[in-house]
C-alpha cells in the first residue's frame, strides 16, 4: 500500500477551476525510498546487441589450446636407467636417465573433421601376431605397419603436425640443447600404510598404545562432523603404478645410431617402462624440422 501525503500537502481540485496543460518533466516525482519488491530480471539468454560471443563452442575451445598444444608429435622411448655426465664448463657432475627409441613408427592419425582433434598415434617395439587380437591385426595392417607392443597418441596443434603413416621417428628428432616433457607411470608399490603413503606421523610408542603404533587412528568425526567418514580420507591402500609428468627436462646426448637420449634427472618410473617424450609446453618451441625427412637431409648436408 503506498504511503499517504500529509493533509496539507493534498490539493482538492475544485469544479470553477481551469483545465491548463501540465508539464510532466518539471513535476517532482515522489521519493520515498520504497523498493519494488519485484525488480524486473535479466534476460537470462544470450540476446541481443553488444552481448560478448559465446566461447563454449568447439571451435572456440580448439582456439584456447592452440597455445599449450606442441607443433609437432613426440617418441615413445624404453628407460634403461640412470646414469652421471661431466660438464666441462661447469665442472659438475650432472645426473641423467638414458631413454632408448625403439622402431618408433607412425601407425596412424586423429583429425579434427572425423575424430574432433589433431592427434598422431605412434607404436613402439614389436609383437607377435598371435599374440595381437583381430581388430587390431587388421589395424595395423590397413596402415601396412608391423604389429606394436606399445600405443600412444600425441595431441598436435594442427594438420600440420601429422606425419605420414609409417614414417619412423629416430633418436635424432630431439635435438641436443632442447627441452622435453616425460609421462611415464610410477613405480607400483603394492598396498602401503598411511605412514608410508601419506607421510602420517603414527601413533605414540607409549602411554598404553599396544600393536597399534603404525595405525591410522580415528577415520571420522562425530556428531559434530555428521558421524561418517568424509570422501577423501587417507587412508592406506595402493600407492604407485600411477602417471607422472616430469617437465622441461634438458636433452644432453643424442646417439641416432644406437637410438638413445639422454635428459637431465630424473624420470618416474622403473627400468624397462615405457615414456612418452615430447617437446616442453613451458618452453619455447625447438627450431628443428617438423619431418624426419628433413632432419637426414640437414644432417647430410653439414656432414658434406
Amino acid at each position: 500500500m503506498p504511503p499517504r501525503l500529509p493533509r496539507k500537502h493534498v490539493l482538492l481540485a475544485s469544479s470553477t477551476s481551469v483545465p491548463r496543460a501540465v508539464d510532466f518533466a518539471n513535476v517532482i516525482k515522489r521519493a520515498f525510498g520504497i523498493r519494488s519488491m519485484y525488480p524486473p530480471r535479466p534476460d537470462r539468454f544470450n540476446i541481443g546487441p553488444g552481448l560478448p560471443v559465446l566461447t563454449s563452442r568447439p571451435s572456440v575451445a580448439h582456439e584456447r589450446k592452440a597455445n599449450t598444444l606442441p607443433l609437432r608429435t613426440g617418441a615413445l622411448a624404453i628407460k634403461k636407467g640412470m646414469t652421471a655426465v661431466f660438464d666441462p664448463a661447469t665442472s659438475k657432475r650432472i645426473a641423467c636417465t638414458i631413454l632408448q627409441l625403439d622402431r618408433v613408427q607412425v601407425v596412424s592419425h586423429k583429425t579434427r573433421k572425423r575424430h574432433g582433434y589433431f592427434a598422431v598415434q605412434v607404436g613402439a617395439g614389436w609383437k607377435h601376431q598371435r599374440n595381437v587380437t583381430k581388430p587390431m591385426l587388421g589395424h595395423f595392417e590397413k596402415n601396412s605397419v608391423a604389429p606394436k607392443r606399445f600405443l600412444s597418441e600425441f595431441r598436435v596443434k594442427d594438420e600440420n603436425g601429422l606425419l605420414e603413416v609409417g614414417t619412423v621417428i629416430s633418436a635424432d628428432w630431439f635435438q641436443e640443447g632442447q627441452y622435453v616433457d616425460t609421462r611415464s607411470n610410477s613405480r607400483g608399490m603394492g598396498f602401503t600404510g598411511v605412514m608410508k603413503r601419506h607421510g602420517f606421523h603414527g601413533q605414540d610408542r607409549t602411554h598404553g598404545v599396544s600393536l597399534a603404533h603404525r595405525s591410522m587412528g580415528s577415520s571420522g568425526p562425530s556428531q559434530g562432523g555428521g558421524s561418517r567418514v568424509h570422501p577423501g580420507k587417507k587412508m592406506a591402500g595402493n600407492m604407485g603404478n600411477e602417471q607422472v609428468t616430469i617437465q622441461n627436462l634438458k636433452v644432453l646426448r643424442v646417439d641416432a645410431e644406437k637410438g638413445l637420449v639422454v635428459v637431465t634427472g630424473a624420470v618416474g618410473g622403473p627400468k624397462g617402462c615405457i615414456v612418452k617424450i615430447q617437446d616442453a609446453l613451458k618452453k619455447p618451441w625447438p627450431k628443428v624440422p617438423s619431418k624426419p625427412q628433413e632432419v637426414v637431409e640437414s644432417v647430410e648436408s653439414v656432414e658434406s
